[in-house]
């Protein structure tokens, strides 16, 4: 705070007009907390504080959280690509096809493999043999499939054996949607191809975590969906949860929920006792 912000509660008070009992702050009391990042780190600044020292009051008087760890996983849809356009309308076309709720698909849907979404919602049907052509033809549209801000700025800062993508969706949709949109493509990329179950079940992190030589305790998952939360916890790793896809109040399993990709900072610390990223969250 401000040098003399302690005035606003010790300062003495002035009387306004006639009126016994009538008081407000004097000119001296009347403090006004900065409220920009900038503004609070000027304030410390001329005060002689380190950025150190500003940065821990910062963390705390705005909800932030941080997590160390080796490596970061990120799944792919709603977290550094925005395809919940795309996504939903191939199921909701299928889901005519064949005289279904879609509104009912469209809940479980994010975050599962096709195929076991199929299974769930219309166990009556052969549910490789649907999965293969829904698959097919979402790999190959990109109408309405867009980066999430600030994905490429955040993937590029980092080390490439220090993140990964684990992703339910096919292989060839993964990378047409990467390169469609500019996001880098990791060194370790698993998808549904490269899994026998999908999210909820951690094989997907624990086959990611494994690629990149780190114990899954020393990773930590950015997702979007409950369905992978899961899949994170089930496999001992943290989670920090977009509120990108689903609402909050569904996210709660995870250890930390953010509004947007951009309320992620991620730090390299060096081979450090603890981790050698940092990531730090500024909390919903």
């Amino acid at each position: 705070r401000p040098r003399d912000a302690r005035a606003h509660r010790l300062a003495p008070c002035r009387r306004v007009g006639n009126v016994a009992g009538h008081r407000i702050p004097s000119k001296a009391a009347r403090v006004v907390e900065p409220r920009s990042r900038t503004d609070r780190w000027l304030a410390f600044a001329r005060r002689g504080y380190s950025p150190r020292a500003f940065g821990r009051h910062y963390a705390r008087s705005t909800r932030m959280k941080e997590l160390k760890c080796d490596a970061v996983l990120f799944d792919l849809d709603g977290v550094l690509v925005d395809s919940a356009t795309c996504v939903e309308r191939h199921w909701r076309r299928w889901a005519a096809q064949h005289h279904l709720d879609s509104d009912k698909i469209m809940r479980v849907a994010h975050g599962r493999p096709t195929v076991e979404t199929i299974r769930l919602v219309a166990p009556h049907l052969p549910a490789e043999a649907e999965a293969a052509r829904l698959d097919a033809s979402e790999a190959v549209d990109t109408d309405g499939v867009v980066t999430v801000e600030g994905a490429a700025q955040l993937l590029r800062s980092l080390p490439p054996d220090a993140w990964a993508i684990a992703t339910s969706g096919t292989r060839n949709t993964a990378l047409m949607r990467l390169r469609h949109t500019g996001v880098p493509v990791p060194s370790v990329l698993i998808t549904a191809d490269d899994v026998a179950r999908g999210k909820p079940n951690p094989e997907a992190y624990l086959r990611t975590a494994a690629k990149l030589g780190v114990t899954p305790g020393q990773c930590v998952v950015v997702e979007d969906a409950p369905a992978g939360i899961r899949a994170a916890h089930a496999g001992g790793m943290r989670v920090v949860a977009l509120v990108t896809t689903h609402p909050q109040a569904e996210l709660g399993e995870a250890d930390v929920r953010a509004a947007r990709l951009t309320d992620l900072q991620i730090l390299l610390r060096g081979m450090q006792l603890g981790g050698r990223l940092t990531v730090r969250v500024t909390e919903v």
